[in-house]
């Protein structure tokens, strides 16, 4: 019974157009806690799911894991009451977990320019300049197709991001550069941008694990602690620090809300240390200034 129930709602996740990765969690997470039930589903209650945290938190998962697993069975729950017309309180009432917030990490100019040094392939060296670049994910890099590329104007066109959403972003010429030399070196006629250049998979699209092991590769060899997601936070304070708009990042990034992005504004340094510097020497300006028309006063009393 309960085996059916999941069946339907990876159907109904598909039928929403969550992407393939999205449907896989879920259904894995909603597996694992299934198998672990020792009740039916009907009498799941937040006992349950109390003793579910336990069970999780005794397994060492760590808390971001944690709460992912209690907002897909809450989703899971929520899809039983409203579609399937179980008429029952949700047993995932709140997350109490408490997240770690930590701060988005990026690279300094000279970690740059050291991590570009060691890359000299020019597949690599296009894949990850336009994850620095343009902000690009690396499920996005991995899915870009040739026809998504604009050249003249310099524009990616990125089909179904995060949340299934389409947004443009813009290339440096240093990021079109890097893609030209690239396309100028591969022969295939593939839809997809990125492939694998050795091997038995030769001329296959290069997957998501496959990017991120280039980049462990080069971390290892500049002596840098760098991954794609981090070339995506370079790329967000740097424009941040060049006094870009919180709303054009967050359109570049593919942000749903500004709060993630507004995150970017905790580790933009040079941007805080200028506008500190401002600030404050107009209020030393108005300070100095009340002191000599008090200075006055008293000279006139």
């Amino acid at each position: 019974m309960e085996a059916t129930e999941l069946i339907r709602y990876r159907r109904a996740l598909k039928r929403k157009n969550y992407s393939a990765h999205t449907v896989k969690n879920y259904v894995n997470i909603l597996d694992h806690f299934m198998r672990w039930l020792t009740v039916p589903l009907s009498e799941v209650t937040p006992k349950e799911i109390g003793l579910y945290m336990d069970h999780l938190l005794l397994k060492r998962r760590a808390a971001k894991t944690i709460t992912c697993h209690l907002q897909t069975i809450r989703l899971f729950f929520d899809y039983l009451m409203n579609e399937e017309g179980r008429k029952r309180v949700n047993p995932v009432t709140r997350i109490a977990l408490r997240l770690p917030k930590p701060l988005p990490r990026h690279l300094k100019d000279d970690q740059v320019s050291r991590l570009f040094a060691v890359i000299t392939d020019l597949r690599d060296r296009a894949m990850f300049m336009l994850m620095l670049r343009c902000g690009l994910r690396v499920e996005e890099v991995a899915n870009l197709t040739v026809d998504a590329i604009e050249h003249q104007r310099r524009q990616i066109f990125i089909s179904k991001g995060k949340g299934g959403k389409d947004r443009v972003v813009y290339m440096s010429e240093d990021a079109r550069s890097a893609l030209l030399a690239y396309l100028e070196k591969r022969s295939s006629k593939a839809k997809r941008l990125f492939l694998v250049q050795k091997g038995l998979m030769k001329g296959e699209p290069l997957s998501v694990r496959g990017i991120q092991k280039r980049i462990e590769y080069y971390a290892r060899k500049s002596g840098l602690d760098v991954s794609c997601h981090r070339l995506r936070h370079t790329m967000a304070t740097q424009l941040l620090n060049a006094d870009a708009h919180l709303a054009t990042i967050q359109d570049l990034l593919g942000h749903g809300q500004i709060t993630t992005t507004q995150r970017y504004c905790r580790v933009a340094n040079l941007k805080v240390q200028r506008d500190y510097y401002k600030a404050i020497e107009m209020v030393m300006e108005r300070t100095q200034a009340q002191e000599e028309e008090d200075d006055a006063m008293q000279e006139l009393s």
